[in-house]
């Protein structure tokens, strides 16, 4: 009796065995259709879709509009000529940095927003959580790309900017390490804490 019972399972997952198979096979095959559709690639006609958000803040008239310093002042200047800036916070002074100043600075910077980051993909910043003066810990240098050192001139100490760079002002055509692709406007929320000119120094920065 019990080897007619196992001759009988047997039998069974002889002919059970293939039809499970063929029960799985549609259903792995259908979730890896179902991942090919939903995959979205971030930076799909990115150089199009940054010259187009660049064209709306061109003409954006609440922007404050910063000429590339590099260029003279009477030069004829198109869209990527300028840096456009939202003031969120101005302070009462008049000196701004030189172009050989060291300056102290926190900020955030990100991309245009994107499909899986609507608010931009930050690719870099001196600070976590919201900002707050009290807390930000900043950084200081005397390098910037062209965009950047372009409001920073403009700028005066105790200052909040949100500057957004086309990417003519920024990396241009090339990739800058995995972080930031060609052709990306870059957009940065900059605090100015402090600066000082070629000679002089200061003491390490502490928080309020």
């Amino acid at each position: 009796m019990t080897k007619s019972i196992e001759k009988v399972a047997m039998t069974l997952a002889k002919w059970l065995m293939p039809l499970c198979l063929l029960t799985v096979v549609p259903l792995i095959s259908c979730e890896e259709d179902d991942d090919d559709d939903i995959y979205v690639d971030e930076f799909d006609n990115w150089q199009q879709r940054n010259d187009e958000v660049l064209a709306q803040w061109a003409s954006d008239p609440s922007f404050r509009k910063i000429k590339n310093y590099a260029l003279n002042e009477n030069a004829t200047a198109g869209n990527s000529d300028y840096v456009y800036v939202k003031v969120l916070e101005e302070a009462s002074g008049t000196e701004a940095p030189l172009l050989t100043d060291t300056v102290r600075i926190a900020y955030r910077g990100h991309l245009i927003p994107s499909e899986s980051f609507p608010d931009g993909y930050v690719f870099d910043q001196s600070y976590l959580n919201d900002f707050s003066w009290a807390t930000a810990y900043p950084s200081q240098g005397a390098s910037w790309i062209t965009g950047l050192q372009s409001a920073l001139l403009q700028m005066h100490a105790g200052d909040r900017w949100l500057i957004h760079i086309p990417y003519q002002l920024a990396y241009g055509g090339s990739d800058n390490s995995s972080t930031i692709p060609a052709y990306s406007n870059l957009i940065f929320d900059v605090a100015l804490f402090d600066f000082w000119h070629p000679g002089e120094t200061r003491p390490p920065f502490k928080a309020r």
